[in-house]
């Protein structure tokens, strides 16, 4: 083990990986304190600590006091019972002169993979002269992992799958549309992203090929971060239950209604086994629940839910028919960006039982009213979604909504009211102001692909 070991630290020293591109998050490091990046497997969290790598470099530090290992890699599974204490021992077997003299930045992606890592990185940041820098695919990282034993020894940031913006930056595009060539490109490339989703591996790939990356996703989060962390006794349920709710991805559903399925289907489960699967797919970063805005958590609980992909294009990969359901996809979409941002995100009933898509808040109170709608040139779709927002407004003493729409734009005032209909392309590139409450901190990331510019505008 010490010389593989040594081999993967050498390795990484010599031949920095890619750094792909920058991720549109800025980050502080602060001494003494554990930087973790958590979210959903392959959502490119081992790409970002590349470039922290790569930063540092540039800023003068030395390549031989950058110590990484992925404890994904099979060839270090028995480390998951020694523990974390080879890793040290291996890189000062090859730096002894730097112990305790020089600056050591640590990075351990995927350390969820190693029992006990918790304690090891807690006497680590009090007795060793380094800084850590930790990835990981489960939530539990950020609360109950890290919460109960480094006690305010870290700072966690959550990564998702590219977004818009991101995108853009990887396809070196404008962010704004000023002439008719700029708004060509943004509008050409939210089609590709819509398709494609924002998992950067299937980003340059063929539909065929991305299906099956998408699929090959899923069968590994729900095994590895879902099956086998939680030791579920029934993995086959597991997988039936998390089939059906990618199905209804966008849709309301209930315990009692999932629970019926699973026991037609021939599981023998209980009822709180629902509950658990829900709560390990959140853990897993994979699928999330919405519930009803109400000041009564009981009538959050009892009332049925809704349930969101982490990216907008991977529950095609389950579906027969792909992009059957735009509506659900477009309403994922405002999701992903509404939780990137970091808000506190419900869906609202009036009190005739109108229904809005979103109602997300700050510290403080109420934000915003969000519909979302493919098109609203049905009439009868249209006035449904105006009435609803127009009756939130009151009950929310708000005079103010949006309508997400695939492609239209206007202005709709109505009893002293104002609702925005903004094209989605749009409305992701400056969606509720970022600035009220934020997980990340944007910074201007320049990347250019002329070539890639140029089969958006064939």
């Amino acid at each position: 083990m010490d010389s593989l070991l040594r081999a993967l630290i050498r390795d990484f020293q010599q031949n920095l990986p890619n750094p792909g591109t920058p991720r549109r998050v800025e980050y502080e490091i602060v001494p003494k304190k554990a930087f973790v990046c958590i979210g959903v497997r392959r959502g490119g969290k081992s790409t970002l600590l590349y470039q922290i790598a790569h930063e540092l470099i540039k800023k003068g530090t030395s390549p031989e006091n950058l110590l990484y290992v992925n404890f994904m890699d099979d060839r270090l599974a028995g480390l998951r019972e020694t523990g974390l204490q080879p890793v040290l021992e291996a890189y000062f077997s090859m730096y002894p002169e730097k112990k305790e003299t020089e600056t050591i930045h640590c990075f351990f992606d995927e350390i969820q993979e190693i029992t006990g890592w918790e304690l090891f990185i807690s006497r680590m940041l009090r007795t060793e002269n380094g800084q850590i820098y930790l990835t990981g695919s489960s939530s539990r990282m950020l609360s109950r992992e890290i919460a109960t034993e480094m006690r305010g020894r870290s700072l966690a940031w959550e990564l998702f799958p590219f977004s818009f913006d991101e995108y853009l930056d990887y396809a070196g595009l404008p962010k704004k549309a000023g002439t008719s060539r700029e708004n060509l490109l943004i509008r050409k490339a939210f089609s590709a992203w819509w398709e494609r989703g924002g998992f950067p591996e299937t980003l340059a790939v063929n539909e065929k090929v991305r299906t099956k990356i998408h699929q090959e996703y899923i069968q590994t989060i729900l095994l590895r971060d879902v099956v086998e962390r939680n030791d579920s006794a029934h993995p086959r349920a597991v997988m039936d239950l998390t089939r059906r709710l990618l199905s209804a991805n966008g849709s309301l559903y209930s315990g009692n209604r999932l629970y019926d399925y699973l026991i037609s289907c021939g599981h023998k489960i209980s009822k709180s086994f629902i509950g658990d699967v829900l709560q390990w797919v959140e853990d897993a970063f994979f699928l999330f629940t919405v519930k009803l805005y109400a000041r009564s958590i009981a009538r959050q609980n009892t009332n049925p839910k809704k349930i969101y992909c982490v990216d907008h294009a991977l529950p095609d990969a389950i579906h027969a028919v792909k992009g059957e359901d735009g509506g659900h996809r477009l309403e994922n979409l405002v999701f992903n960006q509404l939780q990137r941002q970091g808000y506190t995100i419900h869906y609202y009933k009036t009190r005739k039982e109108r229904e809005i898509d979103f109602i997300v808040q700050k510290p403080g109170g109420v934000t915003q009213l969000i519909q979302v709608c493919l098109t609203l040139k049905n009439p009868e779709t249209r006035e449904r979604k105006v009435e609803a927002l127009l009756e939130g407004f009151k009950e929310m003493k708000l005079a103010r909504g949006v309508i997400v729409t695939m492609d239209e734009e206007e202005m709709i005032r109505q009893q002293n009211n104002r609702i925005d209909v903004i094209p989605a392309w749009r409305w992701l590139l400056n969606p509720v102001p970022k600035k009220l409450f934020a997980n990340f901190v944007r910074r201007t990331v320049k990347c250019r692909s002329r070539e890639l510019q140029r089969h958006l505008l064939q």
